[in-house]
């Protein structure tokens, strides 16, 4: 039974390690944002990194990711992979020579958040895309787990990814990353962390496993898991490699309501909304036989109700009714451990929510649901 410091209800779907509750959020954003940023200045200071985006006067911007941080002398951005050492940027991560990451080959089918539709799972787009009629068994997924991030969601499933920001470890060029995507590997996946503050790394990668798949006539899609915190330009080269690849760009947006964004997550939600209108309005309708581009919503009980799904689904559906819809059942996780599971009760009502807008609509690990 959580508490919210600002109007003192109690609930088993307020988290008191957060500290405030989603009407306040709603009603009284200042003092609730307040709040909030508390808890996520503990949950960082734990890892030594910045407790917000830098933005220093006389800092050096850094442009890699769409947070924008400026940074003066002596600091860190807040991915944790840039510092400025006397006046000039130095990148410890996230270049073609230098990616923080671990990668596996996950067999197909997988479970990733494109499961129902994706090539690998489903043989969607074959034979152009995929090289079964159904899921692709004996081939792998090159699965690539980026150790950074532009977010600092407190129910981060994925929250060990900061252990490899600290470490700074392991380190792995592009080069030999896409030496890992042999025959045996029909798609890359990037995710994490999240790509978006390691971008050129990605993007390398890609265009050097691409090119080998081509050489040898193999199929190599290349899909990405993202916040969409992403540079526009970055954001264009994901889409571009993913569709001509048989790829799909998969967005986690995870608030619509900004402020419940920033509590939730640390930054604002803006560049992730943008660049999903931006992709779907330019990209989509190119490819008919795999959809390039999808959005998934975690369920956090008690923040991420059918209010926010409305609003996502509203959006969604004003680029097209036909983008894929994932609702993703929450397990309590890193700072947000004290919430319950996403309910059935939650996740059906959810669903029939974004059902009104949506064409493809899906509720993803439902094993989770109480």
């Amino acid at each position: 039974m959580g508490k919210c410091r600002i109007c003192g209800d109690y609930s088993p779907v307020i988290s008191s390690n957060l500290g405030v509750c989603i009407r306040c959020l709603r009603e009284n954003p200042e003092d609730a944002l307040n709040v909030a940023a508390e808890a996520h200045a503990e949950a960082r200071r734990s890892f030594g990194l910045p407790e917000n985006p830098p933005r220093d006067e006389n800092g050096i911007e850094c442009g890699m990711c769409a947070n924008n941080c400026r940074i003066e002398a002596g600091r860190k951005g807040f991915c944790g992979l840039v510092v400025n050492k006397n006046g000039k940027l130095i990148r410890l991560g996230g270049t073609v020579d230098k990616g923080i990451l671990e990668w596996y080959y996950d067999p197909l089918p997988t479970n990733c958040v494109a499961e129902w539709f994706c090539p690998g799972c489903t043989g969607g787009g074959y034979p152009k895309y995929a090289y079964m009629p159904g899921a692709e068994h004996g081939y792998v997924n090159l699965a690539v787990f980026y150790g950074a991030c532009s977010f600092d969601c407190l129910f981060c499933q994925n929250w060990h990814y900061k252990e490899l920001t600290v470490k700074l470890r392991p380190r792995i060029s592009a080069q030999e990353l896409a030496s890992k995507a042999d025959e045996k590997v029909s798609c890359i996946c990037f995710f994490g962390g999240d790509p978006s503050v390691q971008m050129p790394h990605a993007i390398g990668t890609s265009r050097i496993a691409l090119e080998n798949a081509r050489d040898e006539n193999r199929i190599l899609r290349i899909c990405w898991e993202t916040n969409g915190n992403l540079k526009w330009n970055f954001a264009r080269g994901a889409a571009e490699l993913s569709l001509q690849s048989g790829g799909i760009v998969k967005f986690d947006i995870k608030a619509w309501d900004d402020n419940i964004h920033r509590a939730l997550c640390g930054v604002s939600n803006e560049a992730t909304l943008r660049n999903f209108r931006m992709i779907g309005e330019r990209y989509f309708e190119e490819r008919s036989e795999v959809p390039l581009l999808t959005a998934s919503t975690l369920l956090v009980p008690g923040y991420v109700d059918a209010k926010e799904v409305e609003m996502i689904a509203k959006f969604i559906a004003d680029i097209s009714p036909k983008i894929p819809y994932s609702l993703l059942a929450f397990y309590p996780q890193f700072r947000l451990n004290d919430l319950p599971t996403t309910s059935r009760r939650q996740a059906l009502e959810c669903f029939r929510v974004a059902k009104r807008y949506l064409e493809n609509v899906w509720i993803g690990n439902i094993h989770l649901l109480s």
